[in-house]
């Protein structure tokens, strides 16, 4: 029986070959965007300083947890007798990953800044140290984290769900290592933190917001914590909550830094979905409860029940319906 050729064209009728492209065009449109550069309308970072690597500092978020949670997030099995050896190998290598990051954000800020040497390897070296003296700390403040979640969510049981699965936490665990980077005074670093949570979770913690223990964020979508939020132990917080500023003036970037703008939460306040609290005068007392859909700019003193009154519900029939 007869074999049938089949006849494979090698280009499309419609191809029409174009020699070299359009490349040509390409280079008056660089020479303009070098020239841009050039003026201070746009921002570029071409120099013989690095700046600290995006990449590496999301790794290192990663690795501290790995630390902090020993055997949840790592691939290799650990059992008593390699678990120090575990966590001294991981230890020195976050070490030295985070020493070099933070050498590289105080040079840049540096030499962006036209400041005189401030010995930044050196800084680097004791910034690194100071972080890792802290991470005990952080474990056991994110432990009181987990209890709070716990003890506050019936819809889990589990530590090892919570601990897997809540974003609440992962932007708490987040915030935790930033803030304490923040505290040292580390330019950038602390920032890309918390606005990696942020895209991870919906949640948006300022890094030089101060957090006590047994804090939980319920659902958390699009909670927002500003910089100089005050949050007490044991705080409760449910998705859409925004702890932030009054309005401010156009200048505000300048004349109003290191000046508190977020309110005080004091300790065992629990804020239900979609509530606002602004400003710096704003304090929350303690044990008050806070209902949902609240707008507040005023302090609230211990003890309270702030509740919106019950809204008139309306009904219809629609038409067509039979009456």
């Amino acid at each position: 029986m007869a074999t049938k050729k089949l006849h494979i064209q090698e280009h499309c009728d419609h191809e029409k070959e174009i020699t070299g492209g359009l490349h040509h065009k390409l280079a008056p449109i660089v020479t303009t965007l070098v020239d841009a550069w050039q003026t201070e309308d746009c921002f570029d970072h071409v120099g013989p300083v690095p700046i600290p690597s995006h990449t590496a500092i999301i790794n290192m978020i990663y690795q501290v947890r790995q630390i902090l949670f020993p055997g949840y997030f790592t691939k290799t099995k650990l059992h008593a007798s390699n678990l120090e050896y575990y966590l001294g190998k991981e230890t020195a290598d976050l070490y030295d990953r985070l020493s070099q990051e933070i050498t590289m954000a105080i040079r840049h800020d540096c030499r962006r800044s036209n400041l005189p040497c401030t010995h930044c390897e050196e800084r680097g070296y004791h910034a690194a140290l100071s972080f890792i003296e802290k991470l005990p700390e952080i474990s056991i403040l994110l432990s009181t984290d987990i209890r709070a979640t716990l003890a506050g969510d019936p819809a889990t049981a589990s530590t090892d769900e919570v601990i897997f699965c809540y974003p609440g936490l992962l932007a708490t665990l987040i915030y935790r290592m930033a803030h304490e980077l923040f505290l040292l005074n580390i330019p950038i670093i602390p920032r890309i933190m918390t606005e990696h949570a942020h895209s991870q979770t919906g949640i948006d913690i300022h890094p030089g917001a101060s957090i006590d223990s047994g804090f939980f964020i319920d659902h958390g979508t699009g909670v927002v914590i500003g910089e100089t939020t005050i949050i007490g132990s044991n705080v409760r917080l449910y998705q859409g909550v925004t702890l932030g500023a009054l309005s401010l003036p156009k200048d505000a970037g300048t004349r109003m830094q290191n000046i508190k703008r977020h309110p005080t939460i004091e300790d065992d306040v629990i804020i239900y979905a979609n509530t606002t609290i602004l400003g710096g005068d704003t304090i929350i007392g303690s044990r008050c409860v806070i209902g949902g859909n609240i707008w507040l700019t005023e302090s609230v003193p211990s003890d309270t029940r702030v509740l919106l009154k019950r809204p008139e519900l309306l009904y219809s029939g629609r038409k067509g319906d039979k009456q």
